[in-house]
């Protein structure tokens, strides 16, 4: 069979069997990846034989995605800013929202030191510091295995010297002074957490999704810690859930932070909260 046919039958297949699913792109992707080749490949290399054997490990994949995996976490790969990061079971499917804190940060000053809390599979503190060649960062983590993966992550992205990775509960331990510190906490309410897609809810980490309770425990903790770990004029921004902004926006003016704004994503809902020291 040739790939051009190989790709069709597998379009099919999710566009007939699939819920919300972008068949094409998630077909593509599927095939590049039970082949071994690069997405871009794939026209390339339309006229392309693929074996019985290629075939085979192709449709057990698809099966896979019917049954709601999701594509990232099938390849084990997730492009985040024009950058491919490794994702595993131990960290959070990096999502297209989280490009609003980055784009925030980029369009202020370059801080000489940076910090990332619960960085997960690193994305904010490699994205920023491959942006930023002359800035160092420091992120923090309470689990190993997702330590494991922002650090295989900040080496293959080349930024693996100018990044420490500390296992540590939000600031524990953390002495110094940042100009940016940013964080994507968990965020989702309790009562949210059942009415979630099952392809967020079934396979992302439950520590990385909810505090439990109202969904505001990580910012109660970290906010006012972060606030006193900031340098003069130092930004301090983190993702926030649509509904948040109010709640979170209180606390950044509690722990004495300025020019606080609530940042909207590209669909206009509330997304980053972002606050300055004195």
């Amino acid at each position: 069979m040739r790939l051009t046919q190989a790709l069709g039958k597998g379009t099919g297949l999710l566009g007939f069997g699939g819920k919300r699913v972008d068949s094409g792109r998630d077909s593509r992707a599927l095939l590049a990846h039970a082949l071994g080749l690069a997405p871009d490949r794939i026209i390339i290399e339309h006229d392309r034989e693929v074996s019985a054997a290629e075939m085979e490990a192709y449709e057990a994949l698809l099966h896979r995605r019917l049954e709601g995996e999701p594509v990232s976490r099938i390849i084990g790969r997730r492009m985040f800013w024009g950058r491919d990061f490794k994702v595993t079971p131990q960290v959070l499917d990096p999502r297209p929202e989280t490009e609003t804190l980055v784009e925030a940060a980029l369009q202020g000053p370059v801080p000489a030191t940076l910090l990332d809390l619960g960085t997960g599979s690193g994305i904010l503190a490699v994205t920023l510091l491959a942006e930023w060649p002359a800035a160092t960062g420091l992120a923090t983590d309470i689990s190993a295995g997702a330590l494991a993966v922002a650090g295989a992550n900040a080496e293959a992205l080349g930024v693996a010297e100018r990044l420490t990775l500390i296992e540590a509960n939000w600031l524990a331990g953390i002495d110094g002074k940042f100009d940016l510190i940013v964080s994507n906490p968990p965020y989702i309410a309790a009562a949210e957490m059942p009415g979630l897609a099952p392809e967020v809810r079934d396979h992302d980490p439950e520590i990385a999704l909810t505090p439990g309770g109202d969904g505001l425990d990580a910012y109660r903790r970290l906010v006012p810690a972060a606030a006193r770990r900031l340098a003069p004029g130092g930004r301090l921004m983190v993702e926030i859930g649509p509904t948040q902004g109010a709640a979170v926006t209180a606390l950044f003016d509690a722990a004495g932070l300025a020019g606080v704004t609530v940042l909207p994503d590209l669909d206009g809902r509330a997304r980053v909260v972002s606050g300055r020291a004195g």
